[in-house]
């Protein structure tokens, strides 16, 4: 039986068993992967470089850009570089920086949703007050504590599910670490210290996504008291990019770890996976530029 302190590597999950197709795997990948870095990085140029997105609502696109980068290439360049050179292996070290990473920057992307929210019940329901309560000041202390969240949240759960003793191999049953396949490895079944934080942050969780339910709630009924269908329709666009975010982004993490047991299996956890850690950050910039037209514009001038 092997233990925490004699591992040195873990071994991720093959995507494939035939050259051929972990070399598909490696070009699917590299073009999600290249589409991120495009659609991310024109957003980050637009709003750094045109006065007109000079605002609260695209200073906080920029920073969910910014960690939709730092999510996809937590995950997919291991994977790239494994499917590539026919490779399972990655370093305890590798491992544990991973896991932080991942919940680094998905716990802060979800704090930075609910401050997005806020933002547009502010901006709708609030208007006369709007640089009152959304200022430069207001908006950099916001985004402080989204990405702060995040970290202090990555720190807890990595440090307790790496102070686990782990016996049941180096095996993780996924394409990258994360922490309910690395608890899966622990020699006890009861992860006390690991449940209590579990505990502690869906009760944080589940707050944010209520806040950002009654945000919307109160949205709507302002939206629809709106007079003129133009204004009502301006209003809504502002709103659906957000709300089709948040979306993606929460069910997609709530059913691949809430799903019952019963439907559980490898592919299922595999394509869940994917599509929490993979597919928002690549979609994320095509969903706010597709009804946003004054971010249209300006990405239309960046093209060559």
């Amino acid at each position: 039986m092997s233990n925490s302190s004699s591992i040195t590597e873990f071994l991720l999950l093959t995507l494939a068993d035939t050259r051929e197709l972990q070399l598909l795997h490696f070009g699917l990948f590299l073009g999600i992967y290249l589409a991120a870095l495009l659609g991310n990085g024109l957003i980050l140029t637009a709003v750094a470089c045109d006065h007109r997105l000079h605002t609260p609502m695209y200073f906080f696109l920029l920073n969910l850009a910014l960690l939709d980068l730092g999510s996809i290439s937590t995950t997919l360049p291991k994977a790239m570089a494994n499917a590539l050179w026919d490779t399972r292996a990655i370093s305890y070290q590798g491992c544990a920086a991973q896991v932080l990473f991942l919940l680094f920057f998905i716990g802060a992307e979800y704090s930075l949703l609910t401050v997005m929210s806020y933002d547009r019940y502010v901006a709708i329901c609030k208007p006369l007050h709007y640089g009152s309560l959304v200022g430069s000041r207001a908006c950099a202390q916001m985004a402080a504590a989204a990405w702060g969240s995040g970290f202090l949240n990555a720190v807890l759960h990595t440090a307790t599910t790496f102070s686990l003793p782990l016996c049941q191999g180096n095996a993780v049953d996924q394409f990258f670490c994360e922490v309910p396949q690395i608890l899966k490895l622990s020699c006890s079944a009861v992860h006390l210290r690991e449940g209590r934080l579990l505990m502690f942050t869906a009760c944080l969780t589940t707050g944010c996504f209520v806040f950002i339910v009654l945000s919307y709630v109160q949205i709507s009924r302002a939206v629809l008291r709106i007079p003129s269908e133009q204004g009502r329709h301006k209003a809504f666009s502002t709103c659906l990019p957000h709300l089709a975010v948040v979306s993606l982004f929460v069910s997609t993490i709530m059913f691949a770890h809430l799903k019952p047991p019963s439907i559980s299996s490898s592919s299922l956890d595999l394509v869940l996976s994917f599509l929490y850690s993979v597919v928002p950050p690549a979609v994320n910039p095509l969903i706010y530029s597709m009804r946003n037209q004054e971010l249209k514009d300006v990405l239309w001038k960046l093209m060559p």
